[in-house]
C-alpha cells in the first residue's frame, strides 16, 4: 500500500503548473484522507459553496460521477438544491432541525464539503463539525485548506484541487492507496 502522502506529492509533480501544492500537500492530506475514508465508508457529500463559488458546485456535480470515470457513482449533492430554503435558516434550532432531517436522509453519515469564504452566513453550519471537508478562503480556520479569495488563480487551483481528490479516490479504490488508519 502506497502512503497517501507520498502519492500525492507524484500526483502533484505530474501536473503542470501544480507545484504551488508541493508545500500545502501537508496541510491537504490529512483532510482529503478523512474525506476520502467516509466516501469509501458509503458516507454522503453535501456539496457547498458560498455565493461567489457557486460555479465551483455546479462543476463538481458534472464531473463527480460521470460514467467515464470507470467506478462506482457515489452520494454527492448538492446542498442548496436539497434544501432550497438553507439561506433563510436563522436560528441555532433552524440548523439543528436541518442537522435532524440530514441524519434521517443519510444513515450512513454525511459530511458537508464547503468551498468559500469563511464570513459567509452558511459557514455557521459548516462551523458545527470539524469532520466536514472545508476548501476555506481568506482564513485560516483548523481543520481546513487554505485559499486567498484574491488570488489571481484561484479558479485554476480549484480545479487542480478537485482533480487531485478525484484522482485521490480512484487511487483509493483502485491502486491500493493506503487511506485507513
Amino acid at each position: 500500500m502506497q502512503k497517501l502522502l507520498d502519492w500525492t506529492l507524484g500526483a502533484i509533480r505530474e501536473e503542470s503548473d501544480f507545484s504551488w501544492m508541493e508545500e500545502c500537500r501537508y496541510y491537504w492530506t490529512p483532510l482529503v484522507k478523512s474525506a476520502v475514508a467516509k466516501i469509501l465508508s458509503g458516507q454522503s457529500v453535501l456539496i457547498l459553496t458560498d455565493e461567489a463559488n457557486q460555479w465551483f458546485c455546479d462543476y463538481g456535480m458534472r464531473k463527480i460521477n460521470l460514467p467515464s470515470n470507470n467506478r462506482p457513482f457515489f452520494p454527492f449533492y448538492p446542498l442548496k438544491r436539497l434544501f432550497p430554503n438553507i439561506d433563510i435558516l436563522s436560528s441555532t434550532q433552524d440548523i439543528e432541525l436541518l442537522e435532524d432531517m440530514f441524519d434521517i436522509s443519510f444513515p450512513n453519515g454525511y459530511f458537508i464539503w464547503y468551498v468559500g469564504r469563511g464570513d459567509y452566513p452558511l459557514t455557521k453550519l459548516v462551523f458545527r463539525n470539524d469532520e466536514n471537508f472545508m476548501w476555506i478562503m481568506d482564513e485560516e480556520i483548523q481543520n481546513s485548506f487554505h485559499l486567498r479569495s484574491q488570488d489571481p488563480m484561484l479558479d485554476v487551483k480549484l480545479l487542480q484541487l478537485f482533480k487531485l481528490f478525484n484522482h485521490t479516490i480512484d487511487a483509493a479504490l483502485f491502486d491500493g492507496l493506503e487511506i485507513e488508519g
